[in-house]
């Protein structure tokens, strides 16, 4: 028997064929990793610009509630308790509850605040009873509510109604204002606005590169009842002016993620709007 032996030689890859399918592997996967990297990175922004947006939607739908209540229960409900009953819907004007401040723009007007945040573009106070269906305590005592932009915090506080008592400096030590909102930019330094111009995204959210007031108001106009509310800083409202007939109150808030945009570098903005209206009658 006559035994045949295979001449096949069996050849593998060249050193240089190995060097080449590494290099695009590495390529590949490189390619992989930044688009997974961008991808994360996008995410974060997205998610932080959503946390930012219901923050801020949670806070707006409080405030809103908090001044829709303002001016409960009014001086005529029968009640002897001064705590038990407000003195006046909104309660930033000087000699609280006596003569009642005149509501301007951009620092005009009468209405101040310790804070001198006059006349209440980031800073108000809301005098109300917060639960008026408790039937528990009712009428139950009635609270101060304050609202204060500071830096880039929102700040919320509440305290009990003091006879007699100054609402705008009734919030220190255990009452003082907490931490509500973060990142509101609505009053940033012209700097950091004019970078917030920059951004094609926000061409028109800084009119005149001016801060945006939180709280902007509407008043009645008890003396001519015929014209339709009318905003307060405006000449023609004239003696109704004043924190008592205020009927509106127009919130903006303009809140930043706390990260820029990954892709960008840009600052991640979002802008909400309400309204919050008084239901109770003039004092």
């Amino acid at each position: 028997m006559t035994s045949e032996r295979s001449n096949t030689s069996q050849r593998g890859f060249t050193l240089i064929e190995m060097l080449v399918a590494l290099g695009i592997f590495l390529l590949v996967t490189g390619a992989a990793f930044t688009l997974l990297t961008s991808s994360q990175q996008q995410y974060q922004t997205e998610t932080q610009v959503l946390n930012s947006f219901q923050e801020a939607r949670l806070g707006l739908d409080q405030m809103v509630r908090d001044i829709n209540v303002a001016g409960f229960p009014p001086p005529t409900f029968v009640n002897l308790d001064p705590t038990r009953v407000t003195s006046t819907p909104f309660a930033w004007s000087p000699g609280y509850p006596g003569t009642p401040c005149q509501i301007g723009t951009a620092g005009g007007g009468t209405c101040v605040t310790s804070a001198d945040f006059a006349p209440g573009d980031f800073d108000i106070i809301i005098e109300t009873e917060p639960n008026p269906l408790d039937l528990a305590c009712a009428p139950c005592q009635v609270q101060w509510i304050r609202y204060q932009l500071q830096g880039t915090t929102l700040m919320r506080g509440m305290t009990t109604k003091v006879s007699g008592g100054n609402p705008d400096f009734a919030f220190t030590g255990a009452n003082a204002v907490v931490p509500f909102v973060l990142n509101v930019v609505n009053n940033s330094p012209n700097l950091q606005i004019g970078q917030f111009q920059l951004s094609a995204a926000y061409p028109a959210l800084f009119p005149g590169n001016n801060p945006v007031p939180i709280f902007q108001y509407i008043c009645d106009t008890p003396s001519t009842p015929q014209n339709p509310p009318q905003p307060c800083s405006d000449p023609a409202t004239g003696p109704d002016n004043s924190p008592a007939n205020i009927r509106d109150v127009m919130i903006t808030l303009i809140v930043a993620a706390p990260l820029p945009d990954a892709t960008t570098g840009r600052p991640r903005l979002v802008q909400l709007a309400g309204r919050g209206r008084r239901i109770n009658p003039n004092q």
